[in-house]
This record gives structure tokens, C-alpha cells and sequence, in this order.
């Protein structure tokens, strides 16, 4: 629906026979977009609700207070706006279903490519200048230290700005694609 386009809802009309009320919309056409992009952020904010609970349950603990939390909290959410962002895009101009889930494997590899599993520093020349150049390395390493009550440095504005970035640019695109299939 168009932003003023015209909205219709049965309602009485004081002699008990329904009719149609219109009214018209200040909705943005991005809203239902928006609606995917936010029930998906809240699917995985469950998930990692659970997936805490379990590392807990199996001993993970953290000195880390509130506010490093939080910092970590905002940063898993706002990479996950990111891609889910990015993931809107082929979900509109795929020909089919198996077009939208190649999508996925490239960033499936990005975390084995990253400093979440090993340090970079023990990577060959070229996988190395590739993990340590990419979104995942600056959120993980983020987390990491964060988690840890460590010195956080520069990762957590890079991480940032990667989170950011692909948002805006995934949001832009997506919002084109779906501009071309509503025309």
C-alpha cells in the first residue's frame, strides 16, 4: 500500500449493518519490509536468549557488568539488522527459492574467515589480510573483549561502523527492489 492510499475498515453505522471506512494511510510503503526486518530481529534475539541460557547452564561465565552487555547486546542486534537487511534484498529479486538460499553461502563462510575460531595472526598472508579487513573479525573480536573485561581499542567503532554501513546500503537497495516489484 502506497503512503495515502486508502485503507478500509468494516465498521457499524449506527443502524447495526456493517460498512466500509476508509481512511487514508500515512503508512509508509517500507512497513511491511519493516515488519519482516523487525519480527526476524526479535526470532534472533530469542535464539540468543537460548543460546546464552545454554552456555550458562554449561559454565560460561563472564565478569563483564551491565553496561558491557548491553554493548554487546546493541552490536549482535545491529549486525543483525545488517543482514537481515541484506537479506531482504534477494528475497525480492530471486526467480525462486533456491536463488534466495545461494544468497547465504558466502556469508556463511565469512565467521570461518575471521578471527572467531583462531587468532589472525596465525593465518597465511592473504587469508589473513582478508579476515582481518571483514565485518566479522571487528564484531568478534568486539564481543571478545567486551565479554572480558578487556581494552576494547578501535574494534568496537569499526564494528560499528561495519554494522552501519551494510545496513544503510543493504536498506537502500532493498528498498529500490521493492520500489520495482510493487511498480
Amino acid at each position: 500500500m502506497e503512503k495515502g492510499g486508502i485503507f478500509a475498515l468494516p465498521g457499524p453505522n449506527g443502524a447495526g449493518r456493517e460498512e466500509l471506512r476508509r481512511f487514508r494511510t500515512k503508512w509508509e510503503f517500507s512497513s511491511a519490509l519493516w515488519g519482516h526486518v523487525l519480527t526476524s530481529l526479535v526470532s534472533n534475539a530469542i535464539s540468543l536468549v537460548v543460546i546464552i541460557l545454554v552456555a550458562l547452564i554449561m559454565g560460561f561465565r563472564s565478569s563483564a557488568g551491565i553496561v558491557s552487555w548491553l554493548a554487546v547486546a546493541g552490536i549482535l542486534a545491529l549486525f543483525t539488522l545488517a543482514l537481515t537487511w541484506a537479506a531482504v534484498i534477494p528475497g525480492l529479486t530471486a526467480k525462486s527459492f533456491e536463488g534466495v538460499v545461494a544468497f547465504s553461502y558466502p556469508l556463511i563462510f565469512l565467521p570461518f574467515i575471521s578471527s572467531a575460531f583462531v587468532p589472525t595472526k596465525t593465518m597465511p598472508g592473504p587469508v589473513r589480510a582478508f579476515a582481518e579487513h571483514q565485518p566479522v573479525t571487528s564484531i568478534v573480536d568486539a564481543v571478545r573483549s567486551l565479554l572480558a573485561e578487556q581494552p576494547v581499542g578501535n574494534d568496537i567503532w569499526i564494528a560499528l561502523a561495519w554494522c552501519v554501513g551494510i545496513m544503510l546500503a543493504a536498506y537502500i537497495f532493498a528498498m529500490r527492489a521493492y520500489k520495482r516489484k510493487a511498480a
